[in-house]
């Protein structure tokens, strides 16, 4: 039998230290805060759009288009997909987005803020008051011309923006209202979510869209089987997005109907969990006064193994793949779709047509505007109804003050944009450069307001 190496004898309180562990440790602690903090993907996302406008204005913007334009695909045999970069990760990496999105709605609808109605009302009707008016103010704005059919693109909120914003202010401002802004965004996302399934699809394609169907049904069925196993989802989800895109129906809703498939059902009870983990400690006690270490005693690594199962069984998937995911793509997806879709060339020479124009006006508007006046006169409303209450400990200039933040579109009105106005650049062009002008207008407004608001509240 060949000789094991042992692990070093360096230890400190229990924990074994590699040769160059504790020095990389040091190095790493800071930027593992920094990645978990809640501001950095907000900031990241920003650096991002920076950059994408940098080379867009700059002697690279040639090769930054090309990039963008650059044809890739994948074959089998016959089989293929042919798409351009930019259309990979709108219509591929943004499905991961969806994903988790969609399994972010579905935990807040089952144990979260969405949940229980009496605190989900006033969310849902601000989101609902949100979407209606930014639209109705786009449509007002680009009445009569073919840009009336972006009406979709001032309706979304970016809840990485929104939030990461009120989150700089968390001292100043109650808890309850970071809560109310997320489950407000959530609702939000779930509204763009169904209007870019029923208003900007392209012409349906019957037989694929059956095919879809009929895969979504099998996903279901995967989990009323009791099927915890995610490959068997994510190669599901695979099929599902082929076949979507076929269909005419965004190829990145698959990410959305794969998520509300993911169980949410643990395996053991958390009685059932406690009982086996005492056991199962017990076990490892005994194997660990057998000496050894975990690589000779094959005691310990079955007792490790048995916690292992028990852990993961005592999981949801959807907890499980929700916190695995979301990291990947606060840090990774998002910015990579912000490099690519922000880099707008600005031309100051026809500032003055550009700020005239209906898409910039319709898009800012209904960003700005639109938004302060939809969520704050709907949660009016609801409160003069009785249908909803104020979250705990804040006023409802707070509230009209988050509603602000809401106008931070980037992300789902870019995307949206880009669905809207394929193969109508200019349109697309004022359509971006309104979301990139309101989100900043709407971010600085509405932190300025909240940091007003709650100048007072420290002293």
């Amino acid at each position: 039998m060949p000789n094991i190496e042992q692990p070093s004898p360096r230890a400190e309180k229990g924990i074994i230290y590699a040769p160059w562990e504790r020095a990389f440790s040091r190095v790493l602690t800071p930027f593992d805060e920094f990645i978990h903090r809640e501001t950095t993907s907000g900031l990241l996302l920003m650096g991002s759009a920076i950059i994408a406008l940098l080379l867009a204005n700059s002697f690279m913007a040639d090769t930054y288009q090309h990039v963008l334009h650059t044809p890739l695909g994948i074959r089998i045999g016959t089989w293929g997909i042919d798409m351009s970069l930019h259309h990979w990760v709108n219509d591929g990496l943004m499905t991961l987005f969806f994903f988790v999105v969609g399994m972010e709605l579905k935990r807040e609808m089952l144990v979260g803020e969405l949940a229980d109605m009496r605190q989900a009302a006033l969310p849902i009707i601000a989101a609902i008051g949100g979407m209606v008016m930014p639209a109705l103010i786009y449509l007002a704005l680009t009445h009569g011309t073919d840009a009336a059919h972006g009406w979709g693109i001032p309706m979304a909120t970016d809840i990485a923006f929104a939030v990461g914003a009120l989150v700089l202010l968390a001292s100043r401002v109650p808890k309850a209202l970071i809560t109310f802004l997320v489950a407000l965004a959530i609702a939000d996302d779930l509204g763009a979510v169904v209007v870019i399934a029923l208003f900007y699809t392209q012409q349906l394609a019957l037989d694929w869209l059956v095919i879809s169907a009929l895969l979504v049904a099998l996903l279901f069925v995967l989990n009323f089987a009791g099927i915890r196993k995610v490959l068997a989802y994510f190669a599901v989800a695979a099929l599902l997005w082929y076949a979507l895109l076929q269909s005419g129906v965004h190829a990145t809703l698959a990410g959305v109907l794969c998520a509300f498939a993911i169980p949410a059902r643990p395996k053991y009870d958390p009685g059932l969990f406690s009982m086996r983990i005492k056991e199962t400690i017990e076990r490892f006690d005994a194997s660990h006064r057998q000496g050894g270490n975990i690589m000779t005693n094959e005691g310990l690594y079955s007792a490790v193994q048995t916690l292992e199962k028990g852990v993961r069984g005592v999981q949801t998937p959807l907890q499980r793949l929700e916190h695995n995911w979301h990291l990947p793509v606060a840090f990774l997806v998002i910015p990579i779709f912000s490099l690519v879709n922000a880099g707008i060339p600005l031309q100051l020479g026809a500032l003055g047509a550009t700020l005239t124009h209906p898409v910039m006006l319709g898009v800012t508007f209904g960003l700005v505007l639109g938004k302060f006046i939809g969520i704050t006169g709907a949660c009016w409303l609801a409160l003069r109804l009785g249908i909803g209450q104020l979250p705990g400990g804040t006023r409802f200039s707070q509230i009209a003050a988050v509603s602000v933040l809401g106008g931070i579109g980037f992300t789902m009105s870019i995307f949206i944009a880009e669905l809207g106005f394929a193969g109508q650049p200019e349109y697309l062009l004022m359509a971006k450069t309104g979301v990139l002008a309101a989100s900043l207008l709407a971010g600085m407004l509405g932190f300025a307001w909240l940091w007003w608001l709650g100048r007072n509240k420290n002293e």
